[in-house]
């Protein structure tokens, strides 16, 4: 009997290639969309819509090495990070843990942040102005007394100044670690002075202009930041009890691995995270993982649309 006549490679792998295609497409489409509710919120496309179809001046434009940071898929990790950080500080943790309903609507409070950073960098001037006064208008209301004592308010300059660098360096260090390139030094220090400028209208007063002067503001606070039970409550939330089901957990622990890795050592050990020397290498490595996981799903069309991404 006769062998069976071979057709062209091409003409075997075809038919098997394309449905493996789609499955891809639609697989990173469903991801896409459930990561974009999540961060932005059911109505994302009117909420894009509305900050990159808007006419008017803006603060800055896509030269400006803040558009390459807060585009780029490390914002992710670096939210985490800026969290976990932040809430070293008795007061401004107490801030959060009384007057915030992150326990009880994480994704609620994701989305405020993610809104008041796409603003405020890619919307109008117009639009991020009315977003900081109405910010402010909630800081003023924000005050109490923390577990030892101490009263505290939101609207208080050092402790915007905390949240500021913390939130700055956490964003610019994820960057530099997961971005899809690095800043040079010229434009990580234009970073610094462009997020400073933002936060200066928030009520922070002489924030940090350069890398250096953002190091030296962190080193400031460091006699004022205690591992409370507040914020290993935070570490334990955020790690051990994500509100998401069991199945994406793996790709999110990714992320917060990667969040930790970064973090410095005497913060890591303050949020009780003890590591053996060298610990926090794998941790990085999970964070490539998962920022190469977030950037898979962004670069589905739809998303990129929405996001005006170019690359």
């Amino acid at each position: 009997m006769l062998a069976p006549r071979l057709t062209s490679p091409v003409a075997i792998t075809r038919p098997v290639l394309a449905p493996a295609r789609q499955v891809h497409d639609i697989l990173r489409h469903r991801a896409a969309l459930a990561l974009r509710s999540k961060v932005a919120g059911e109505d994302a496309t009117q909420r894009a819509s509305a900050i990159w179809g808007a006419e008017g001046e803006r603060w800055f434009t896509p030269e400006d090495p803040i558009w390459r940071v807060h585009l780029d898929a490390s914002m992710f990790l670096g939210g985490i990070r800026a969290l976990l950080l932040q809430s070293l500080h008795p007061l401004a943790m107490a801030g959060v843990d009384q007057h915030s309903r992150y326990r009880d609507d994480p994704w609620g409070r994701l989305q405020q942040t993610s809104a008041y950073i796409s603003t405020t960098t890619f919307g109008t001037v117009a639009d991020a102005e009315r977003l900081i006064a109405r910010i402010r208008g909630m800081h003023r209301r924000v005050k109490g007394t923390a577990d030892d004592g101490r009263p505290y308010a939101a609207s208080d300059p050092h402790l915007l100044m905390w949240v500021h660098v913390a939130e700055t360096d956490s964003f610019l260090t994820c960057y530099q670690t997961y971005g899809a390139s690095r800043l040079s030094a010229y434009d990580a220090d234009r970073y610094v002075a462009q997020a400073g400028s933002i936060a200066a209208r928030l009520g922070v007063i002489d924030p940090p202009q350069t890398v250096a002067e953002l190091a030296s503001a962190l080193d400031r606070f460091s006699a004022e930041l205690v591992g409370t039970p507040a914020a290993r409550e935070t570490l334990r939330f955020i790690a051990a009890d994500p509100p998401m089901p069991l199945g994406v957990r793996p790709g999110y622990l990714t992320l917060v691995a990667g969040a930790l890795g970064t973090l410095p050592a005497h913060a890591r050990r303050l949020l009780g995270v003890r590591l053996l020397p060298g610990g926090a290498v794998p941790l990085r490595g999970a964070g490539q993982v998962g920022v190469g996981l977030i950037r898979w799903m962004l670069s589905d069309p739809m998303v990129r649309t929405d996001r005006r991404q170019s690359a």
